[in-house]
């Protein structure tokens, strides 16, 4: 990495992915000039210790981003909405990590393993005013894409049948704390506290709780379909087909997500065990004689996104389906990594 510092602002960083940024920023050894934490009113004051400094979070504004270069967003949609092209207004090239631009013209969405060129396609540079926003795609169209993408590569994906087994982490710092509490609750034999889904959490799943859809598929599922074709530049052409069943399951931070793959040419399961072995980001765990394949917990604090159950669809006759499992960090690259991955590619 280059060694220009960059002023960095980071917008929610009292949230559990502002927080993440931090450490992600620390581990990755960003080459940071001047740091700035953002956040809303009543969480201005707090502070927050970063390579042995304390920093005290100011109230988000938009008089915030005076010589900020990087803006690192993730507050919500609305947030990202009102203050990121003021972030851009004043010089500053925003990730954004929220929903609100994924899908916007002219906009790249990235994951930096997958389709990196995006950035500089779109004229996006430290240093170049007016032209500035990137948005980090949902998290499980990133953990999906890191398993998917290689394979893609080679024999090009057809199609594909996807069902997501969702951690609370995605629902933020407060679905976290519920499901933990929860979870005390049910074995205590107590009441069950609801504050952030309308159904109790521990010891049960329920169907994504994005908003649903006339069609049947609720908001999170039609992101992974949208997403996949924005970042593969399909919008214009030819589009893998894309069918999603998105659930929340009582797991503290990482997604798991079980995937069928068609395939434009034949591909065996030792070429596509290959070509996840050579991608980077991935790791195999796809023991079949002791029976041990990714798990949320093998992702969980993990940079990497793991892939096991790989073989070979024997509902097809011929050799152009298979099916693999997925686990990914959905804190690390499903957010906050990726944020900074793309932010890499600027320095």
């Amino acid at each position: 990495m280059s060694s220009q510092a960059l002023n960095v602002a980071i917008v929610g960083a009292t949230g559990a992915v502002g927080q993440e940024f931090l450490q992600v920023l620390d581990e990755r050894q960003f080459p940071i000039a001047e740091l700035k934490l953002l956040a809303s009113a009543r969480s201005a004051g707090k502070t927050t210790t970063f390579k042995g400094k304390t920093y005290t979070v100011e109230e988000l504004t938009k008089d915030s981003f005076k010589n900020v270069d990087l803006a690192l967003f993730s507050a919500g949609g609305s947030i990202s909405k009102k203050f990121a092209p003021i972030a851009v207004e004043s010089g500053a090239v925003v990730v954004d990590n929220s929903s609100a631009f994924r899908m916007a013209d002219g906009i790249p969405l990235v994951v930096p393993e997958v389709n990196p060129e995006a950035v500089k396609e779109a004229g996006i540079k430290i240093g170049n005013p007016g032209v500035g926003i990137i948005a980090n795609p949902n998290c499980s169209t990133i953990i999906m894409l890191m398993a998917v993408n290689p394979l893609h590569k080679v024999a090009g994906v057809k199609r594909m049948v996807v069902s997501t087994y969702q951690a609370a982490s995605g629902a933020g710092a407060a679905a976290m704390a519920e499901l933990e509490q929860q979870s005390r609750e049910v074995l205590e034999g107590k009441p069950v506290t609801m504050d952030i889904f309308p159904f109790q959490y521990a010891f049960n799943l329920f169907s994504h709780n994005s908003d649903m859809k006339p069609n049947g598929y609720n908001q999170e599922e039609l992101k992974m379909v949208h997403e996949t074709h924005k970042i593969w530049n399909q919008v214009n052409g030819d589009q893998t087909a894309i069918t999603t069943t998105c659930v929340r399951v009582p797991v503290m931070r990482a997604h798991a997500e079980s995937i069928n793959l068609e395939f434009e040419k034949s591909i065996t399961e030792e070429e596509a065990i290959a070509a996840l072995e050579g991608a980077a980001g991935v790791s195999l765990i796809n023991d079949r004689e002791a029976n041990r394949f990714p798990t949320p917990l093998d992702a969980s604090f993990k940079d990497d996104c793991y892939v096991g159950r790989v073989r070979r669809d024997i509902s097809r006759s011929d050799n152009k389906g298979l099916d693999l499992f997925v686990c990914g960090d959905q804190i690390r690259k499903g957010a906050a990594l990726n944020a900074v991955q793309i932010a890499e590619l600027l320095v």
